[in-house]
């Protein structure tokens, strides 16, 4: 499995950004898909994930539900995060991420939130 990030941005708050992840293989509508990101000298910090059963169900920690939104098109093998009302602790290096037999992440795109 293949994930390409792309969307990242710099972006004043209180603005808005939406990332893409393009991801390969066959099987992605069974995948979960999820958004992390990292700023340098932290922990990866989970942000968004979707589920295939369940409905399809959402999660999101404190730190942005409300404000970011995950979505998946499966026809077209993208997941996707809306990111409403950012702020400058927002600014980070969001990765994509699923896991199948392993775990598989994109090489980042950076978001810069200025104040």
């Amino acid at each position: 499995v293949q994930l390409v990030e792309s969307g990242g941005g710099l972006v004043p708050a209180g603005g808005s950004l939406r990332l893409s992840c393009a991801a390969s293989g066959r099987s992605f509508s069974s995948y979960t898909m999820a958004w992390f990101r990292q700023v340098p000298g932290k922990e990866r910090e989970f942000v968004a994930h979707t589920r295939t059963w369940r409905g399809g169900s959402t999660y999101y920690p404190d730190s942005v539900k409300g404000r970011f939104t995950i979505s998946r098109d499966n026809a077209k093998n993208t997941v996707s995060l809306q990111m409403n009302s950012l702020k400058p602790e927002d600014t980070a290096v969001y990765y994509c991420f699923t896991v199948t037999t392993r775990p598989y992440w994109g090489l980042g795109t950076l978001v810069t939130v200025s104040s």
